[in-house]
């Protein structure tokens, strides 16, 4: 499993910072889509409704990518690529909540439906080398380092 570079902590774990996460359609078109997301005990952890696209794409095992802007400087990014490790909707109601409360300052989640069910896809950051198609970049002002 890769380390984030220190440099880059903020975007996870201080700012309201928003991913695009990118996924993949059955016909192996991409799909993206913008997303709030968290970062606990190593993980990145986002949070959506069954039903929707990127949930049905996010199956165990599923390619994924997130690109993760820093919201005071666009220059500033995250990408993580991998393979989604496990979904669950244990506790899903309960993140998304806690997302809430990171990027609309409430309590509860406001947007909820009656018979939405909440799942939480989640994935490590991927390993320092190139394994298995998995890589971290991180970028500043256009220039990157690979981790």
């Amino acid at each position: 499993m890769a380390t984030i570079p220190e440099a880059y902590l903020d975007l996870l774990q201080q700012k309201k910072a928003f991913a695009g996460l990118a996924t993949l359609m059955p016909d192996g078109t991409p799909q993206v889509t913008p997303v709030w997301f968290d970062y606990a005990g190593g993980i990145i952890r986002v949070n959506s409704a069954k039903g929707r696209t990127k949930t049905r794409n996010m199956k165990q095992g599923a390619p994924v990518a997130l690109s993760i802007m820093d919201p005071d400087n666009p220059y500033r990014y995250l990408q993580v690529r991998g393979t989604v490790t496990h979904v669950t909707e244990e506790g899903a109601d309960a993140h998304i909540d806690s997302l809430a409360k990171k990027y609309l300052d409430k309590d509860k989640y406001p947007f909820s439906r009656p018979g939405d069910v909440r799942c939480r896809p989640g994935r490590p950051p991927a390993p320092a080398a190139r394994s298995a198609g998995e890589s971290l970049y991180a970028g500043a002002l256009g220039r990157g380092r690979r981790a």
